[in-house]
């Protein structure tokens, strides 16, 4: 079970308004004592009451992507796995505590801990001052609980709150309460200072990155995951995620947090076995949980985008460059002579591998790995996430990298400049394109592309140069760039794609298809494009834009209409098409093919 918090953001907002501030919150309730011997007893208290709570600490400070990914993915989590996330934040949390051990704060609790059968209306919290002790307790139990007594003044939020009824409730607790639910006052010094700003990180992490369902599933690049998560947080802030998608988003996190907590509540009050009834209710609970889990993590994997099947798979993290600095040279071959590096400079630093997996493994950003001639297959290629050189020696054909039909991918990077050159690549059986650009930038020079599946893909915000290549067999475009992408290809042989996938000419998406809705940017240098099952070039262009565009003329003629919205559509692309070869494609050399394929 996880930590119950008052999620706070960068400037210091919380979900609650100003009214709800503890320091400016002065409810007064119909009390009912929560630990009188007789439950039913409407007895009030006849209390002091309590004064106004202080201001607690609010940073300053806002944090930018860099920096929570770093503070999170570097320092906290680093190489944990999800099971041993609550430890790692503890952890965090325990190298502060070091600094000062006794002050004093407001500790925040549900309205269900102190009071039953009032009418809170929508009272957040109950708010009371107390000293803390934040010695941890013994064995440092998770979630981390520190030592509280009521402060003095006695404060709370709400003016008729009995002082006993707060006594009683921590005693049942022996005076012990999570510490993500205690906020230091303002004015109590630097290193109190620091302690708050130290648990609004932690309540950060499990507000918005941590999920209930991580430590059930298995991720071998856990930091990775969080920090695609960051990434959301980020999107949703600035906008980049529409407000729509990300206001269903909130509210369906919202209503499986709710259905969580409704599940355990019921199995809680379930005593010995289950009767039938009682079984039956448990696992609709869980089943309607379920079901939001699900959508939820189909939400999250495709970043809230429509990128069909493409969308960003890489969890694994950025090495960057080694801490001394150096670059090294991967030689990928069974037996290294001293003709295989004699072109090296003497200064080269050299280590030699058996396999092209365990060169890439050995890879930080800058380094190059040179494979000599034979059959390779690495796991690695699909997750390229540091700035390196493969290329093979000698021909191109004699280089050959296989796919792991295992896996979706077959080569896919997201690192901020990445090439390939002299090799091939065959494809067998991964289900994506042969090449996926997630994110930053991949050079292709002088490879060959044996297709499978579909060909090389571009995502949005990607970029792609590929020259003197040659790309045959996608059943789906040779090219793919989805919207906001940019793509160079120069001297390139693009033929017999689109040929398995298509069923008939109007599915078919010829040699180079482009999403528009941004206009993804192209330019087409000496290529030759040919014999693929549809156009040479293919704009795909959402049906509901075609239909309802206002700046196409009406025009009598239907072959009249595709042609002006055609030379409309090509003047609003970034696309520069020179001196290129496009013949014996099926349907012509450039078209349009109206598919919904946007969100509605």
């Amino acid at each position: 079970m996880r930590l119950l918090s008052v999620p706070s953001y960068d400037d210091g907002s919380t979900l609650f308004s100003a009214a709800d501030a503890p320091q400016i919150v002065r409810n007064k309730v119909p009390m009912r004592r929560k630990l009188a011997p007789n439950p039913d007893s409407e007895e009030p208290f006849d209390a002091k009451e309590a004064q106004v709570l202080p201001q607690i600490f609010i940073s300053n400070k806002t944090y930018t992507y860099d920096e929570r990914v770093a503070l999170f993915c570097d320092h906290i989590i680093g190489q944990c796995s999800a099971e041993d996330a609550d430890e790692a934040i503890s952890f965090y949390i325990i190298e502060k505590l070091a600094s000062k051990r006794y002050w004093t704060a407001v500790w925040k609790t549900s309205p269900e801990v102190l009071l039953v059968n009032c009418d809170i209306g929508d009272l957040p919290f109950v708010g009371v001052l107390v000293d803390v002790n934040c010695t941890p307790c013994e064995g440092k139990s998770l979630p981390l609980r520190v030592s509280v007594s009521v402060a003095e003044p006695y404060s709370s939020n709400i003016a008729n709150l009995p002082r006993e009824l707060v006594e009683d409730v921590l005693r049942e607790h022996d005076y012990s309460v999570p510490i993500l639910d205690v906020y230091p006052i303002q004015g109590m010094g630097a290193d109190v200072d620091n302690i708050a700003e130290y648990l609004e990180h932690a309540r950060f992490f499990y507000d918005f990155l941590w999920r209930d369902w991580d430590d059930e599933e298995e991720c071998d690049e856990y930091a990775g995951l969080i920090e695609k998560r960051i990434q959301l947080y980020y999107d949703i802030q600035d906008g980049t995620i529409p407000g729509p998608i990300s206001e269903r988003y909130r509210k369906t996190l919202e209503e499986y947090r709710s259905k969580r907590l409704d599940l355990t509540k019921f199995q809680t009050k379930i005593r010995g076995e289950a009767l039938p009834g009682e079984a039956v209710e448990c696992w609709k609970k869980y089943y309607e949980m379920s079901m939001l889990c699900g959508l939820l993590k189909f939400w999250e994997d495709l970043r809230l985008r429509s990128h069909g099947p493409f969308y960003p798979r890489i969890y694994k993290r950025r090495k960057g460059q080694r801490t001394s600095g150096r670059i090294v040279t991967h030689i990928v071959a069974q037996i290294m002579t001293t003709d295989m590096i004699k072109n090296f400079s003497a200064d080269t630093l050299i280590q030699q591998h058996d396999s092209l997996s365990a060169a890439l493994d050995s890879c930080f950003s800058g380094d190059t790995v040179v494979v000599f001639p034979g059959e390779y297959h690495a796991v690695a290629l699909a997750s390229l996430t540091d700035d390196i050189t493969i290329k093979g020696e000698g021909e191109r054909k004699e280089v050959l990298f296989y796919s792991d039909p295992s896996h979706d991918n077959f080569v896919a990077s997201k690192a901020s400049k990445v090439m390939l050159m002299n090799l091939t690549l065959v494809q067998h059986g991964t289900c994506d394109g042969i090449v996926v650009v997630e994110s930053g930038q991949l050079t292709l020079d002088n490879c060959v592309l044996k297709c499978q599946g579909t060909g090389v893909c571009v995502l949005t915000g990607a970029s792609l140069v590929m020259k003197n290549c040659e790309i045959s067999g996608a059943k789906g475009a040779g090219v793919e760039l989805y919207p906001g992408s940019i793509a160079e290809l120069h001297r390139n042989e693009i033929h017999h794609c689109s040929n398995q996938l298509a069923k008939d000419s109007k599915g078919s998406q010829g040699g180079i298809n482009l999403k528009v809705l941004p206009q993804p940017q192209l330019k087409l240098t000496d290529n030759h494009i040919h014999d693929n099952h549809g156009y040479g070039v293919t704009i795909l262009v959402p049906d509901n834009l075609y239909k309802a565009s206002e700046d196409l003329e009406q025009t009598a003629s239907g072959d009249k209409n595709e042609t002006d919205y055609l030379s409309k559509a090509l003047q609003k692309l970034s696309l520069e098409i020179t001196t290129n070869k496009l013949e014996s494609n099926t349907k012509g050399d450039i078209g349009l093919l109206r598919k919904m394929w946007v969100n509605s």
